[in-house]
């Protein structure tokens, strides 16, 4: 219903334009005397009366139109209906392993301290840290 009467509104629409168009200047405006297919009183008598039939027409689809968008509509598309599972939260990051991974203390080197865990995704693209330079 409400595509066929938009339909009709815009087809009204496009003829109250084209009719407005058609109308003969009576200001001069711009200096443009505008010629008509039709002359004198016969043509002013019939664009204006077509002109007033159609302006009201333009104005009952627009009312027309307004009401039925206001309207709940009674049968509600599958795509309108919100979906019963709620999508996840935000996920909390897997903790890795906290056991230090440090250095055996050598004699000559102080004792590394413990590293921080790892395990993240940028960490496995890092390159492993480098083994103490023995002397």
């Amino acid at each position: 219903m409400i595509a066929v009467l938009l339909v009709v509104h815009i087809m009204v629409a496009a003829a109250l334009v084209g009719l407005v168009l058609m109308q003969r200047s009576e200001g001069g405006a711009l200096g443009m005397g505008g010629g008509g297919f039709m002359s004198g009183r016969g043509q002013t008598n019939f664009l204006t009366r077509t002109t007033a039939y159609l302006a009201a027409a333009f104005f009952a689809t627009s009312i027309a139109l307004t009401l039925l968008a206001n309207q709940k509509p009674s049968a509600r598309s599958i795509l309108d209906t919100p979906t019963t599972s709620q999508p996840a939260g935000p996920v909390a990051p897997a903790i890795p392993s906290t056991s230090p991974t440090t250095l055996p203390a050598t004699p000559d080197a102080p004792a590394a301290p413990p590293a921080a865990p790892r395990g993240g995704i940028l960490d496995k693209l890092q390159p492993p840290p480098a083994p103490p330079k023995q002397n």
